[in-house]
C-alpha cells in the first residue's frame, strides 16, 4: 500500500505488475539517456561562440535525427505492445469473479460457488478500529486464492466506475450495460488496496477495494464456511 512518502510504484503482487515495473524502468532509462544527450548538445550551443558553416541544411545530419528517434521509438514500442497483449490474455482461469460498481460501493459474485454474493462498503471513520486504514478498509473483503489464475468480469449498475488495484497491475472500467474482462494472478499473500479510478459522483472517493490473498486451502475453507452459513 502506498504511503505519503512513497514516490515510486507499489511493490508488485502479480506477474503483470512485475512486467509493468520492468517496462517503466526500461522507458525511464531511454528517457534519461535522451534528456542527458539533448541537454549536453544545448549546453554546447549556449557556450560555443563558433558556428559550423556546413551544419545548416546538411542532409546527413537530417537523416540521422530522423532515423535515430524512429529506432528509439521501436525499442519502446515493442515491449509496450508485448505488455498490452499480456494484459489482455486469459489463460485457462480457475476462478471467475464478477464485480459490479454502484453509487457508491462494490458488489461481488463468486458464480463458480453456488452464487456467493455480497456487497463491499467502506467502513466509516467512527466505526473503524485503531488498526484500520481510513478511507481504504471495507466491511467485506474480496477473498481470492494466491497462485491461481483469476478471471474477473467488471460492469456497473448506474454510472461509469473503474475497478483498480495498483499492486496487482489491474484496472478495468465498469460501464453500465457492458462486461469488461481482466485476468490476473496474485503471487503472494496479503492485503491489497485499491479505489474507484473514474469520477462517478459525490462519493467517488468513498468506494475502496480490498483484496485479501490467501492460500488455496484457506480459500476453500472460506468458501465452505460461507456456503454453510
Amino acid at each position: 500500500m502506498a504511503t505519503w512518502g512513497y514516490l515510486g510504484l507499489q511493490d508488485s503482487a502479480s506477474p503483470l505488475m512485475e512486467q509493468l515495473i520492468f517496462f517503466h524502468d526500461h522507458a525511464m532509462v531511454v528517457l534519461i539517456l535522451i534528456t542527458t544527450f539533448v541537454g549536453y548538445i544545448m549546453s554546447q550551443l549556449f557556450f560555443n561562440s563558433f558556428m559550423n558553416r556546413f551544419l545548416l541544411e546538411h542532409q546527413t545530419i537530417e537523416i540521422i535525427w530522423t532515423i535515430l528517434p524512429a529506432i528509439i521509438l521501436i525499442f519502446i514500442a515493442l515491449p509496450s505492445l508485448r505488455l498490452l497483449y499480456l494484459l489482455d490474455e486469459v489463460n485457462n482461469p480457475s476462478i471467475t469473479l464478477k464485480t459490479i460498481g454502484h453509487q457508491w460501493y462494490w458488489s461481488y459474485e463468486y458464480s463458480d460457488f453456488l452464487q456467493i454474493e455480497f456487497d463491499s462498503y467502506m467502513i466509516p471513520s467512527n466505526e473503524m478500529s485503531e488498526s484500520g486504514f481510513r478511507l481504504l478498509d471495507v466491511d467485506n473483503r474480496t477473498v481470492l486464492p494466491m497462485n491461481t489464475q483469476i478471471w474477473m468480469l467488471v460492469t456497473a449498475a448506474d454510472v461509469i466506475h473503474s475497478w483498480t488495484v495498483p499492486a496487482l497491475g489491474v484496472k478495468a472500467d465498469a460501464v453500465p450495460g457492458r462486461l469488461n474482462q481482466i485476468s490476473f494472478m496474485i503471487s503472494r499473500p496479503g492485503l491489497f488496496y485499491g479505489q474507484c479510478s473514474e469520477i462517478c459522483g459525490a462519493n467517488h472517493s468513498f468506494m475502496p477495494i480490498v483484496i485479501e490473498s490467501i492460500s488455496v486451502n484457506s480459500f476453500l475453507n472460506w468458501i465452505s464456511s460461507y456456503t454453510d452459513s
